[in-house]
């Protein structure tokens, strides 16, 4: 102003001449005297504004010349005003970005997160008043507030940055407001807590003025950024908070990518760890397998005649390879003479043991038992007190032994022992020295069986390995002359006309070369060809409960087999799934289509390796053979899908003929399905019950529910004519669930009042992992009493995936469900299911009580039923027989020792009103 007055001064004595006027400026708050008489006094206020006063009265003629200079002043102070307001903004905005610009490097620097939320507050001191800064974060799903940065000058001690305030402690806390609203709040810290209505402030203290805007992610308020202000002179206005707004922005990003960077790294140092973790186990698996093989191939040589002693050393050295194996001894028993010698000794406190005859040692106890042993110094000198067994040589601190067996008998042992309190064996040695001792009992066993059955077997083998290089040879030149005949069209049309997993051509391709077949037996009818439709058996159950990786190996390594059984003219083909084709041409006959078909199911009957697990498939094969009746290919590719089908009925891992039997049978199944499928949507299937009852006077103990379909017309069809298509097509688990529920459903009403119900369980339902808790969930939904259930499984259905069977089982029988083995004595029949698996009883096959009206003969069910029950009682199983239809068979099986039975003798089974409120409890003739 001083200089514009000096500029507006020399204008007086100008066109607007004002004699004696002299030109003073002063600022409206400053003190002093007032205008003189010929002053015009320019005044500038608190807000910029100005004006002219004049010391006197001035005529018209200064008023008019006053007027212009006034406008051309107002147009300077104005124009000079927003310089001002340019030049403050330029200053304040060059600071903002390089304060951003810093944010941004320093949150880059691989410095501490303290130090760098330190250079943070000083950046942010260079912007605004910043003595009293913090930075919090906030966790939206743990509901808590961390402060990362705290500076406060009447807080010294500050906060943790790891300590964490649950919600509930900051119900007063201006931070978490501005958090949770998502938008600045600004003002005395009073002022804001009474005008959001909070009580009380619960964190830090009082202040004067106080600022906090929120820190944004994706949109989503994650923290906040607050300055406040103990001092008067210190305030925050519009400008600051503006600032404040940028900045946090900038901080949040410099943290987000600091927090990404640390998860990174984070990640990465766990990823090295587990591939560090990974590589040591794989070396180590490397040299168990490397030891193991050895092993293998040192019996191998022994069989072949390698001399004793030798053997057994290079046998030591493998073991040491694997396990402390510093002190081992072989052990060679002769039962004739009861005499143990010891043909290998390598030990540090004994160069040799004598042989011994009735010794009562370790080794005499391992051989007697037929068991491994694995014992440390307490339980040895616990046998010893007991007198099983006599100390012999100096004592050691852990001893394992393991049995030699050949053709089941003991004929020695491999033992390792420790002196050193430091070295105990484990059940993971004792597993690796039972496979070594395996081994060396197969080989001593083929020893004695004779070299003449070797040198056939290495002639064989040197045979074969011939024949396997010109076959090798032959199948170069062979893929040599085809990848020359192919060209670039074959690699063309390779992607569209191949099964991707397995490499195969796929069903285009088949039906291609089908056509091309027809034509060429059209043209010459002596020149027959065949389609073989392959299915492999259990596939699905692999697929389901070992995975899709698993699935798709086995898939690979069966194309590979399948491919290995045909000749190079004839065509493989992956359909889909787990089916293959075959297209046979040239054949001469049905003889030459069955003998591929024998050739294929050998190659798949053998075990699978996958995974490291050994995995069990088959396969059922149709055959389809040349018809002049097709039309298409599509129609003989379907006759031997209907084929393959009748080949799985007949029991799978077989092949069947398509004929016209087969095709009127095809269409049957068809309708069947098509009937299933309608009678599921409208509940045409109920339960049928059976009762099961006290041999001894009739009362009634529970009922079998058996699955009935009850037809439009009146008809029942028993499970026998459907079941199994069911099964095949996936609909028996929907089936099922309703029988299960209608059956839990009219428990109530079967009488008498303590009688259970039992249901049977499908194997497909034991596969499911949640099947046992759905199950329970349906029976407290039909307010069942657990004890009042009872599951029917067979030996099938516990095969496949003994530990989720396992599992499911024991979580029923944990509530309560009472489990019984059904069909016992039809199947394997392997005893350690009894101890394996949470049975309450046994159901024994129909098979046997029909068997009884034979009477009493060599090889009748009579002695296997007597050794079933003592079996049963002796385990606390119940047993129930099955297929009672007489009182004569009612009779002998009361004599057996058999409590429990059903069957037609007691009671057909019928609809739930047949046993409704029956006043009786007692059945039978």
């Amino acid at each position: 102003m001083a200089e514009l007055a000096a500029q507006l001064e020399p204008q007086l004595h100008g066109p607007w001449a004002m004699p004696g006027a002299r030109l003073r400026w002063r600022a409206a708050e400053d003190a002093g005297d007032g205008p003189g008489a010929d002053d015009l006094l320019l005044h500038r206020g608190p807000s910029g504004e100005a004006w002219l006063a004049a010391g006197r009265p001035w005529g018209p003629e200064a008023s008019d010349t006053l007027a212009p200079m006034l406008e051309a002043t107002c147009g300077l102070l104005l124009e000079l005003e927003r310089l001002r307001e340019q030049s403050r903004r330029s200053e304040r905005d060059r600071k903002l970005q390089a304060a951003l610009f810093a944010i941004s490097e320093v949150a880059s620097s691989p410095r501490p997160t303290g130090d760098v939320l330190a250079e943070l507050h000083r950046i942010v001191g260079g912007l605004m008043y910043a003595e009293n800064f913090f930075i919090a974060r906030w966790d939206s799903l743990r509901r808590v507030l961390r402060f990362v940065y705290y500076a406060d000058s009447k807080d010294p001690d500050g906060l943790d940055p790891d300590v964490e305030f649950n919600e509930a402690e900051l119900l007063g806390s201006l931070t978490l407001q501005v958090i949770h609203r998502g938008t600045a709040l600004r003002g005395p810290s009073l002022d804001i807590s009474r005008r959001l209505g909070l009580e009380s402030i619960t964190i830090g203290p009082e202040s004067l003025d106080w600022l906090g805007v929120p820190m944004f992610h994706e949109g989503v308020p994650v923290g906040a950024v607050v300055v406040q202000s103990y001092l008067p002179e210190h305030r925050y206005g519009d400008e600051e908070e503006t600032l404040l707004g940028y900045v946090a922005a900038h901080i949040m990003n410099a943290l987000h990518r600091r927090e990404n960077t640390r998860e990174l790294e984070h990640r990465v140092a766990q990823r090295t760890e587990a591939l560090q973790s990974e590589v040591t186990e794989r070396k180590r698996s490397e040299r168990l397998q490397s030891a193991l093989y050895r092993i293998t191939a040192l019996a191998a040589r022994h069989e072949a005649g390698d001399e004793e002693r030798g053997f057994y050393a290079a046998v030591h050295e493998a073991i040491g390879e694997i396990i402390d194996a510093t002190n081992l001894f072989v052990a060679r028993y002769d039962p004739d003479t009861d005499e143990v010698r010891f043909p290998y000794i390598g030990d540090e406190q004994h160069d040799a043991f004598p042989s011994r005859i009735g010794g009562r040692g370790l080794t005499e106890y391992v051989i007697h038992r037929g068991e491994p042993l694995l014992a440390d110094g307490p339980m040895m000198r616990g046998l010893e007190a007991a007198g099983v067994v006599d100390p012999i040589g100096e004592p050691a601190e852990s001893w394992l032994g393991v049995p030699l067996r050949v053709g089941g008998d003991p004929v020695g042992v491999i033992a390792v022992q420790s002196y050193s309190r430091d070295l105990h064996y484990t059940e993971r040695d004792l597993e690796l020295l039972g496979f070594v001792a395996t081994h060396i009992a197969t080989a001593v066993g083929r020893r004695m069986a004779g070299l003449a059955l070797r040198e056939a077997y290495l002639d064989l083998e040197r045979r074969v390995a011939e024949r396997t290089r010109e076959l090798a040879l032959a199948n170069e030149t062979l893929r040599q002359q085809i990848r020359a005949r192919e060209g670039v069209e074959q690699e063309l049309k390779h992607q569209a006309l191949h099964d991707g997993l397995t490499g195969l051509p796929n069903r285009q391709y088949l039906l291609d070369r089908l056509v091309a077949a027809m034509a060429r037996h059209g043209a010459q009818s002596d020149r027959l060809y065949a389609v073989l439709f392959l299915d492999l058996d259990r596939f699905k159950v692999i697929n389901d409960s070992e995975g899709h990786v698993v699935g798709d190996e086995l898939l690979r390594q069966a194309a590979g087999r399948i491919g290995d059984c045909v000749r190079s003219p004839d065509t493989l083909a992956r359909l889909g799934g787990d089916e293959f084709a075959v297209l046979l041409d040239g054949i001469r006959g049905a003889e030459d289509a069955v003998q591929v078909a024998e050739r294929i199911m050998q190659a798949l009957d053998v075990p699978f390796a996958v995974g490291g697990r050994e995995l069990h498939s088959s396969a059922s094969v149709g055959i389809a053979l040349a018809r002049p009746h097709y039309g298409s290919a599509e129609e003989v590719l379907r006759d031997a899908d209907a084929a393959m089908y009748r080949a799985k009925a007949e029991g799978r891992k077989r092949y069947a003929l398509f004929d016209e039997r087969l095709r009127r049978s095809a269409q049957r199944r068809l309708e069947l399905e098509g009937e299933l499928r309608r009678g599921l949507a409208q509940d045409e299937f109920e339960p049928y019950y059976q009762p099961i009852v006290s041999l001894g006077n009739g009362t009634i103990l529970g009922y079998e529910a058996l699955l009935r379909w009850s037809l439009p017309d009146g008809g029942v069809r028993p499970p026998g004519q459907f079941i199994g298509l069911a099964e095949e097509t996936g609909l028996i688990e929907s089936i099922d669930w309703r029988m299960y529920a209608m059956a839990l459903r009219d428990l109530p009403k079967l009488s008498p009042s303590h009688a259970y119900v039992s249901v049977n369980l499908s194997p497909r339902h034991l596969l499911a992992p949640d099947f046992a808790e759905r199950f329970l969930a349906l029976v407290d939904q039909q307010g069942a009493r657990p004890s009042r259930v009872c599951v029917e499984v067979t030996e099938g259905a516990l095969i496949d995936r003994k530990d989720l069977a396992r599992g499911a089982l024991e979580t029923l029988h944990a509530a309560g469900v009472r489990i019984m083995l059904d069909d016992f004595g039809t199947g394997y029949s392997a005893l350690s299911y009894l101890q394996a698996f949470p049975l309450h009883g046994l159901k024994i096959d129909r098979s046997f009580a029909a068997a009884l009206d034979g009477g009493e003969r060599r090889g009748g069910s009579r002695p296997i039923l007597r050794a079933i029950v003592a079996m049963a009682h002796s385990l606390d199983l119940e047993v129930v027989s099955e297929g009672i239809e007489t009182e004569g068979q009612r009779g002998v099986l009361w004599t057996l020792g058999l409590r429990q039975g059903q069957g037609y003798h007691f009671g057909r089974p019928a609809p739930l009103d047949q046993w409704r409120n029956r006043e009786d409890e007692i059945v039978g003739a």
